[in-house]
């Protein structure tokens, strides 16, 4: 698997701040009551996953949150970039994630739910730029001390 340099990350992570947003606020303007269900199966999915330490699961529920926003805003070719960016981003956060917790802290994703679900799009766009700020501050680029922890390892959450 081909590591991603600090610089690719950055470039991934100010990619998404500059995009998702803009699909959080279209998402609150276009989401169908189907559409807060969906979200709310994906939050609830990637709760479990934490609770039962899946953390390559969770990453990934995590990463279909985030697209299902994108596509739900009705804005295809920001989908695209979206769905490329967080393929991208699974593989950086773990390997530079340097939080004890999980991937996306569970109320980012609820409290975006909540915006959507009210139709509130200002506050969608605020709360997702905030998400991915926070995601992008916990990534930590300094050489990696110990060489001997795997990507396998990294997903499964051993030590």
């Amino acid at each position: 698997v081909a590591k991603p340099t600090p610089a690719d990350a950055q470039e991934v992570f100010e990619a998404r701040e500059l995009i998702e947003p803009r699909t959080a606020r279209e998402a609150a303007r276009h989401a169908t009551p189907d559409d807060i269900a969906l979200l709310l199966q994906h939050s609830a999915e990637e709760h479990k996953a934490l609770e039962q330490r899946e953390y390559g699961r969770s990453l990934r529920l995590s990463g279909l949150f985030h697209v299902e926003i994108a596509r739900i805003s009705g804005q295809k070719t920001l989908l695209g970039f979206v769905d490329q960016l967080v393929s991208r981003s699974a593989l950086i956060i773990a390997l530079y994630w340097h939080r004890e917790r999980a991937r996306c802290d569970s109320h980012h994703h609820e409290r975006l739910i909540d915006a959507i679900a009210a139709g509130k799009p200002d506050e969608a766009e605020t709360l997702m730029r905030s998400h991915l700020i926070d995601i992008h501050t916990a990534l930590d680029f300094r050489e990696e001390t110990d060489t001997q922890r795997s990507l396998r390892d990294r997903l499964l959450g051993a030590d």
